[in-house]
């Protein structure tokens, strides 16, 4: 009997002292779990992360973690001052102190490669291989070490809009990449400089094919394909993009060419987030290009991105500038004689050699259509993009049909007759109603 006690005693203290063992590595689990907790979000604090920096001292490296939420807060309604949340990104003032004299806090931004400034200077022969001169300053042609030629865009030092402008554009294409629209390559802030590096558009803007010195005549299937690369690249914008964004200063200006003369949407400087927050925008744009419903009631929506597109596309067919009358021109024609439209009248003599492909006339529909001064009569870009696109199918369909068999050529036009009745539904002569004073 009592051998048995001493065993159920020892029994006992082993379970004790298990017990107790276990409690004790529990407990010391937990205190390195939260040593290590600590440890990891001091770190977080005080480890230094890629940056623009105020003082220019040195172009960062890029932190590839910044959040979306970064960017939109850089897309904040531009009438009202920011919250003291967004202070840091606001403060920075490249180069100059805050508002307290104090340095600003530096503004983290990702996914764009550091430049530095004395690579960038060798690259255009100390900023002498100028292309051209935008509002935000000069932009000047730049081949770097490794062979690549880019095109750098240099903030002017007396431009306090073009500080925004660079945050913007800087935090938009970080997060935006399409074939049709213009990448952001690299940056620098340095030496009280603010400088984009973009990829480099060897065919320059649409402008300046159609109005510059050295114009160039574009052909029919060039301007349908420059309306198809436009029409997707601002799809993507509006439909593509999380949240949507508004470009607000699309222009002939602003898309620029490459060396096989396919379109990129550029400058996203005045770009700005979709947000239904009940606030009217500050009227940003260009003459010429901008909504007239947009500058009467301040009420910036993506209808007003259609309109500038249509006025661009109206450009394409017509080859006259926004600036000199282009308005006046399509409403005459829309009331043309017998108060029928008459396109025929404003089209770009180049393209009046020969017969004038039916297309013109049916893209001329659609740009009318998104000019209307009703944006609720305006139709979404996708429209837009599928009306152009079946333009394009046609008017490759016939080119196909000149080099086919005669025997298979009634297949070819009776397919064409109806992508035709397709076409004839997206451009309603209903919706053309005459804009009158």
């Amino acid at each position: 009997m009592v051998d048995r006690d001493k065993v159920l005693i020892g029994v006992g203290a082993g379970v004790a002292a298990a017990l107790l063992a276990a409690a004790c590595v529990l407990l010391v689990i937990w205190l390195y779990r939260r040593r290590a907790s600590v440890s990891a979000r001091t770190r977080s604090v005080e480890s230094p992360s890629a940056t623009l920096r105020a003082d220019g001292a040195r172009c960062a490296s890029l932190d590839s973690s910044v959040s979306v939420s970064v960017v939109s807060e850089s897309l904040a309604d531009w009438g009202h001052p920011p919250p003291p949340k967004r202070a840091a990104f606001w403060a920075w003032r490249g180069g100059a102190a805050g508002h307290n004299g104090r340095e600003p806090p530096p503004l983290t931004v990702s996914g764009i490669p550091k430049y530095h400034y004395k690579d960038l200077q060798k690259a255009t022969s100390n900023f002498t291989t100028i292309l051209g001169q935008g509002s935000f300053g000069p932009v000047y042609k730049a081949v770097m070490a490794t062979g690549e030629v880019v095109a750098v865009k240099v903030l002017a030092s007396d431009s306090r809009q073009g500080e925004r402008e660079f945050q913007t554009e800087v935090a938009l294409l970080s997060r935006l990449h399409h074939r049709n629209l213009v990448n952001l390559v690299g940056y620098c802030v340095e030496k009280g400089q603010r400088i984009l590096i973009y990829e480099y558009m060897s065919n320059g803007s649409l402008a300046r094919l159609l109005y510059g010195d050295n114009k160039r005549n574009l052909s029919w299937q060039e301007r349908l394909q420059i309306a198809h690369d436009i029409s997707h690249g601002i799809e993507y914008l509006h439909e593509g993009a999380v949240p949507p964004v508004i470009h607000r200063d699309l222009k002939s200006d602003n898309i620029l060419l490459d060396h096989s003369m396919r379109a990129k949407v550029a400058d996203f400087g005045l770009s700005k987030e979709e947000v239904y927050d009940g606030r009217k925008s500050g009227l940003k744009g260009t003459y010429g290009y901008m909504d007239p419903d947009y500058m009467s009631t301040n009420k910036l929506t993506k209808k007003s991105d259609v309109y500038s597109f249509g006025i661009i596309l109206f450009e394409l067919i017509t080859a006259i500038n926004p600036q000199q009358g282009l308005m006046d021109y399509i409403n005459l024609a829309a009331i043309g004689g017998e108060g029928r439209v008459d396109w025929d009248e404003i089209l770009d003599k180049d393209l009046l050699v020969g017969n004038i492909p039916e297309e013109v006339r049916m893209l001329a529909d659609v740009a009318y259509r998104c000019v209307n001064k009703s944006p609720r009569k305006r139709p979404w870009i996708s429209e837009v993009t599928q009306a152009i696109s079946r333009l394009r199918q046609r008017q490759l369909t016939k080119h196909d049909a000149l080099t086919l068999p005669r025997s298979e050529t009634r297949t070819v036009l009776r397919r064409i007759e109806y992508q035709h009745v397709e076409l004839s539904d997206l451009t309603s002569m209903k919706e053309l109603t005459p804009i009158r004073a």
